[in-house]
């Protein structure tokens, strides 16, 4: 039974979130750096899950994936009520019920401390929404769980990922044709803004040629890239009607952050590796960590060498790869590494040599030295590339 309960403790992250946003003011960095503390020492003290059970109840793991959704809407709601410029009765009730004056709390949190409030709810988005639609938009066996997974992503601007990660990242992954893996040398900013531009464009295309194949209208219903973004905008509907215009603005601050901590974790699972287009994809093409905490959290995501090995496997049935390249850490702390591009290259490094000594092939030392040759060797340069 543990190893289905071990996957519902980010649920109970999020119930902590949600209380500490909706007791607002100084609750809200309380409950922020209980979260990172939560992951970061969980990772750093509690080793690695190398368990490979066998989890037959398919109901109860589809209860854990399907309600991510009601309780990422929930969450939202909560993050709209610290901004609305309405009058919520449900909020004076709840106060009368708990002894503590939610509506007083509120006009006294302070503008940095909703800052801090789109930072932690971005968090909490991508826990669960787009780490659950990720799961869901590989099971392409299922209309119904594909179109869960594009609602859950919407949320943070990003339906188009169904496209663009399932048709182009994992058969292009580790090759200069990928706009999320990052070469040697690039920092993470740079890289950030490459990868949303490309993943975008590359989805636009990959829907273009399906549309062409089939003689639709690009400009109509049938194309999925826009209903993507038609999602979203329901969203941002929904959050007007709740707290006006502020609500479309934190809606949105908070699921752009979202997407961002998307590719940051893009740019960390693929960071300087290679692979011969020709070759097919192998378990080294990706970053791999074990970590308890951050497999539990994310629903065995940093397994990611098995992913990207067999990218259909339900997360379940992930096993930990050992012999896999090992991500620095755990996932909220390889990100804050990650945001430090000196020290992320410099404890990079080591591993990069590992890779190449160890994984990499010919044909791969080959396309490093090409590589190589073509980073921009002045510091504007490097700040761009």
């Amino acid at each position: 039974m543990f190893h289905y309960l071990k996957f519902f403790h980010y649920f109970l992250t999020i119930f902590i979130g949600c209380a500490c946003l909706l007791l607002a003011n100084h609750f809200i960095w309380l409950g922020f750096f209980l979260f990172v503390g939560i992951y970061v020492l969980g990772d750093a003290l509690l080793g690695d899950d190398i368990s490979t059970p066998t989890l037959t109840h398919q109901r109860l793991l589809n209860v854990l994936l399907y309600s991510a959704l009601p309780i990422a809407l929930i969450m939202l709601t909560i993050a709209m009520w610290l901004v609305t410029p309405y009058e919520w009765s449900i909020m004076t009730n709840i106060s009368a019920a708990i002894h503590y004056d939610l509506v007083a709390a509120k006009a006294e949190t302070a503008p940095w401390q909703l800052a801090i409030a789109v930072l932690f709810c971005a968090f909490l988005l991508a826990g669960a929404a787009t780490v659950v639609g990720h799961e869901l938009v590989h099971r392409l066996r299922s209309k119904f769980a594909v179109s869960m997974g594009r609602w859950l992503l919407s949320l943070s601007f990003d339906a188009n990922f169904s496209i663009e990660h399932v048709y182009n990242h994992h058969a292009k992954v580790a090759t200069k044709d990928d706009p999320v893996t990052a070469p040697r040398g690039r920092n993470v900013y740079a890289h950030v803004v490459r990868a949303l531009i490309g993943t975008n464009m590359s989805a636009w295309q990959i829907e273009s040629k399906r549309l062409a194949r089939k003689n639709q209208s690009l400009l109509s219903y049938h194309n999925a890239y826009l209903r993507g973004w038609m999602m979203t905008a329901c969203w941002l509907a929904l959050a007007f009607v709740l707290a006006n215009w502020q609500g479309v603005l934190f809606f949105s601050a908070i699921g752009i952050m979202a997407k961002l901590l998307l590719e940051v974790v893009n740019y960390m699972e693929h960071y300087g590796l290679v692979r011969d287009p020709k070759q097919p994809v192998k378990p080294k093409h990706s970053w791999n960590s074990n970590r308890k905490i951050s497999c539990w959290a994310m629903f065995n995501l940093p397994r990611h060498s098995h992913h990207h090995a067999q990218g259909a496997l339900p997360f379940e049935k992930l096993k930990p790869m050992e012999d896999s390249p090992e991500m620095i850490s755990g996932y909220i702390s390889t990100i804050g590494i990650v945001l430090i591009p000196p020290l992320w290259f410099k404890l990079m490094q080591p591993k990069l040599d590992h890779w190449d000594s160890h994984f990499a092939n010919e044909r791969e030392l080959e396309i490093l030295r090409e590589q190589a040759k073509e980073q921009p060797q002045n510091f504007i340069g490097m700040l761009l590339y």
